[in-house]
């Protein structure tokens, strides 16, 4: 098949005018017309002729060989170590696939339409490119000579098509039914949130599924670096996304701005993707100045390095002691889900911290839930639930403004 599909490849490009704009029925009935020609020659069943014209067309119009792992609902995260190697995560585990690119041209190509849909530049002046494809799922590409690989390095973590809620990570055993409750209380209460948790913990799911608890009446603004988040239902809703700046370094919009700008908006709740750098002190004070409800994620490796991360992410943008961004954090911030990958790759909520009081020794965490390892199976499965801790929720005056007596 291979053969023959490089064969039919070379035959359909040279009937094509490539400068041409050439409509989806006249390139499908060029494709055609070269597999009813091949087919004259050698015998071909009806399942490789249309499985011929899929690989053709894919190759032309949308992302060649890619297309095959975007279209697999399995698949969560794909990587390209330049034009020969393709690993993909499914299931939790990394395994190299068994296609790779024909030549670095090739794959070049394919990393520049996947920045042109969002009128993204990559070139060797800016090798560097996190855009985003139709269906929402995120990308980086990395171009040579920053990339040491043969040919542009690309990361591409899918979007979901159909959005994990919270009853299925319960379903999964991602969370307690009892933790999950109390989270849906403390959103609809107007808690602060914010969830860490390390690279591919799922934290803008964890995210996603949390946002179905909120109000539908409420006027929602997310701010993301690239657009990710799935939030349904809201009539209310008002996406905004960072640009990076131009070739002479101008006209580039932070996040930090976007915070900013979206103040003026009159939201209920703001929602920022993720924080990675000054613009948390941005976030803390927006969630400082009633816009309670909000939340946000970033990468940490426990709820207390977490708090540690933002204060060194503000220290970053602007000169202030320590206690003083902890006392921001302390009052801006009421609860920390920390997420985490175990080691059979299932992703789980390891704990549920309050912030329960600013002290002259730092924040004070009220660990409510926490993740009890309980045993492994023999293939390797982990087992275990996350157990609600003795501590109650302190701070409950948002729960008792919300009419809520349980939690």
């Amino acid at each position: 098949m291979e053969k023959e599909f490089n064969e039919l490849k070379e035959d359909v490009y040279t009937r094509l005018d490539m400068d041409c704009d050439i409509s989806e029925s006249q390139l499908n009935n060029i494709i055609e017309e070269c597999i009813y020609e091949k087919s004259r020659l050698s015998l071909m069943s009806i399942h490789q002729k249309e499985q011929l014209k899929k690989q053709l067309y894919n190759s032309i119009k949308r992302f060649d060989i890619l297309q095959e792992l975007l279209e697999d609902e399995a698949i969560t995260e794909i990587m390209i170590n330049g034009y020969k190697d393709i690993f993909i995560e499914k299931n939790g585990h990394i395994e190299k696939w068994n296609k790779c690119f024909d030549s670095i041209l090739r794959l070049e190509d394919i990393a520049q339409r996947i920045a042109a849909l969002s009128n993204r530049l990559v070139n060797e002046a800016s090798p560097i490119v996190d855009t985003r494809l139709d269906d929402g799922s995120r990308v980086n590409i990395v171009l040579p000579p920053i990339a040491l690989n043969e040919g542009p390095v690309i990361t591409i973590r899918k979007f979901y098509k159909n959005p994990i809620t919270i009853q299925k990570l319960i379903a999964m055993g991602s969370i307690s039914r009892q933790a999950a409750d109390f989270l849906m209380k403390a959103v609809r209460a107007r808690y602060n949130i914010f969830i860490s948790g390390g690279t591919g913990s799922g934290k803008t799911t964890f995210l996603n599924a949390l946002s179905d608890y909120i109000p539908k009446d409420e006027r929602i603004i997310t701010i993301e670096d690239s657009a990710e988040l799935q939030i349904h239902g809201m009539n209310n809703l008002v996406r905004l996304e960072a640009r990076n700046s131009n070739q002479e370094g101008m006209n580039g919009i932070a996040i930090r701005e976007l915070i900013k700008s979206s103040l003026r908006m009159r939201p209920d709740r703001i929602i920022v993707g993720e924080i990675r750098g000054v613009e948390a002190l941005d976030m803390l004070q927006a969630m400082n100045t009633g816009h309670d409800g909000s939340i946000s994620t970033g990468h940490g490796n426990s709820p207390k390095d977490m708090l540690s991360r933002i204060t060194t992410m503000v220290l970053m943008g602007v000169d202030m002691p320590v206690k003083a961004i902890e006392q921001q954090i302390a009052s801006a911030i009421d609860i920390v889900v920390h997420l985490g990958r175990l080691r059979d790759k299932t992703r789980r909520v390891l704990e549920i911290d309050e912030i329960a009081a600013y002290e002259k020794e730092g924040i004070v965490l009220n660990t409510l839930f926490k993740f009890a390892e309980e045993g492994t199976d023999e293939a390797g499965k982990v087992y275990g639930s996350l157990k609600k801790m003795e501590g109650r929720l302190v701070n409950t005056d948002k729960m008792h403004y919300a009419g809520i007596t349980e939690w």
